[in-house]
């Protein structure tokens, strides 16, 4: 830099006292006609002068500017009017059949009497976000019906000027417009001209969630940080453990907070590769140690400009956010990371997804249901009350309109409209109910004709088990895995084992005396 090209000494004092600051204090925004420089979030005016090149100023007063002007202009708060939510509906879902077999993961209930989708949808109404889309593609029948009873204007359910709307995988006019979602990024691509259209023009966020995670957020918090890090995109990410890491993508950040590294679900040398030091996120020296990785939730913030940059004109082929998009954008954008420390679990695997529900009925729970404050939504049945006869229940969760007759339940969870007869024994299970009921009249004719009514038979122990909706179990029927097989396909007998665990199909029948 020339020497007659340096500022005067009092050239911070003059800037500040001059008539583009006193209109952006005032109103956000300069009235003079003068082209700018994007500086931040602010649009810092470059002035004609004889004296020196205004380029050459800027360069020398950058530093000291962006260290005072957080002082002189306050940021602006998160408000979910600028904010759309799209949650995505998920794969085939392969990990979590046969649960997935005839509805898509979303749809798969959890905690007796929810469903997958019902956390997103509440994080995102609790947060005050209004206007969310779910993208669909798979099994979607009964995630569309249950979003469709639980989640409109009738419903006790305000969305005030905001929508939810059901995006389906189409056919469109183009040459990639008849095929389906080829991933994440490509799902989001086939409807982000949504986002183009004038109506939408105060959405400067679009946050993307996944339809299978068990968390609570308040995603408030997430847009302030977005906003107060001037962040491009922004991923909330949590620290996990060796045994964990290479399910997730992997990320490495600077002082900042800003990404420099991110790996979509590491191997071998590249798992090794991603290793830090987590005191830095505030774990103490023994946690750090035994979570060693940041892992990415798969929630992401996105400015919407941003958004439609990098999908339409930037990378139009790339399908995956995590795996294609993230990496590719940290070389030309701010991409923070945001700390959740809280509760989060990926119900991506039947062990997970087993594991997570029972992990509900523990003393005390990583995770709950009540919070009368952040409470999570879920389609309204008017159920009775659960009637329970000399029973024996510890530990457990009972779900509405459940009929219990003389038996035991230990640390299970019970869903909606299921029937335990005289002398089952439950543990370590998980039923997901039944979708109606059968009179005392229909179950006396089935038990006539020697066919197995819904719910469990009398004297049937169970445990270890993840029983679907409307199985019918006969009589002495025991389902324990004693042999300890990890893995086994019967579905003309009733039943799968996966990771151990069995899963006795929905609408199937388990004959009496039948032993698994």
């Amino acid at each position: 830099m020339l020497p007659s090209c340096a500022p005067p000494s009092s050239f911070k004092e003059t800037l500040l006292s001059s008539s583009f600051f006193g209109n952006a204090l005032g109103n956000g925004q300069a009235k003079t006609a003068i082209s700018g420089i994007r500086l931040g979030n602010i649009n810092f005016p470059r002035r004609k002068s004889e004296r020196f090149s205004a380029s050459s100023v800027l360069a020398d007063v950058t530093k000291d500017f962006v260290t005072f002007r957080a002082n002189i202009l306050p940021q602006p708060e998160a408000d979910p009017k600028t904010v759309a939510s799209i949650i995505l509906g998920g794969g085939a879902g392969t990990r979590l059949f046969p649960l997935t077999n005839r509805r898509a993961k979303p749809a798969v209930p959890i905690g007796g009497c929810y469903r997958l989708i019902d956390v997103p949808m509440s994080n995102c109404i609790n947060s005050g976000i209004n206007k969310i889309y779910i993208l669909t593609q798979f099994n979607s029948q009964s995630l569309n019906r249950h979003i469709a009873r639980t989640y409109n204007f009738g419903n006790n359910v305000n969305f005030g000027d905001g929508y939810v709307e059901v995006l389906a995988a189409t056919q469109t006019p183009g040459e990639f417009g008849n095929r389906w979602f080829q991933g994440t990024a490509d799902a989001v691509r086939q409807f982000v001209w949504l986002f183009e259209d004038a109506k939408h023009r105060q959405l400067e966020n679009i946050l993307i969630l996944s339809g299978d995670h068990l968390y609570r957020m308040d995603y408030m918090d997430f847009l302030q940080k977005h906003i107060d890090s001037s962040a491009d995109i922004s991923v909330s990410c949590l620290p996990v453990d060796e045994s964990r890491a290479s399910d997730f993508g992997l990320l490495k950040t600077d002082a900042t907070g800003q990404i420099r590294q991110f790996l979509e679900k590491p191997k071998g040398e590249s798992l090794k590769s991603m290793k830090v030091d987590t005191t830095v996120l505030g774990l103490t020296p023994e946690d750090a140690a035994k979570h060693q990785y940041i892992a990415s939730m798969g929630v992401y913030f996105f400015k919407t400009d941003v958004l439609l940059k990098l999908l339409r004109w930037q990378y139009p082929t790339a399908n995956d956010f995590g795996s294609e998009i993230l990496p590719l954008a940290l070389k030309d954008y701010n991409v923070q990371a945001y700390l959740f420390n809280d509760y989060w679990e990926d119900i991506g695997t039947i062990r997970s997804f087993f594991d997570a529900n029972l992990a509900l009925v523990d003393q005390p729970p990583k995770f709950q249901f009540y919070d009368p404050q952040k409470p999570i939504f879920t389609s309204p049945r008017f159920l009775p009350p659960t009637k329970i006869e000399k029973c024996r229940v510890v530990d457990s969760i009972i779900s509405d309109g459940c009929f219990l007759r003389e038996c035991s339940v230990e640390h299970s969870i019970v869903g909606i409209r299921s029937r335990l007869e005289y002398g089952v024994e439950l543990k370590d299970t998980l039923m997901l109910g039944a979708d109606n009921y059968q009179t005392e009249a229909e179950i006396a004719s089935f038990l006539a004709e020697g066919k197995v009514p819904l719910g469990v038979g009398r004297d049937t122990k169970i445990m270890n088990c993840i029983i679907d909706k409307n199985a019918k179990i006969g009589k002495n029927v025991i389902i324990a895995n004693k042999d300890n097989v990890e893995e086994a396909d019967r579905p003309s007998e009733g039943f799968y084992i996966r990771s151990g665990i069995t899963v006795v199909l929905k609408n199937s029948e388990i004959k009496d005396g039948t032993i698994i």
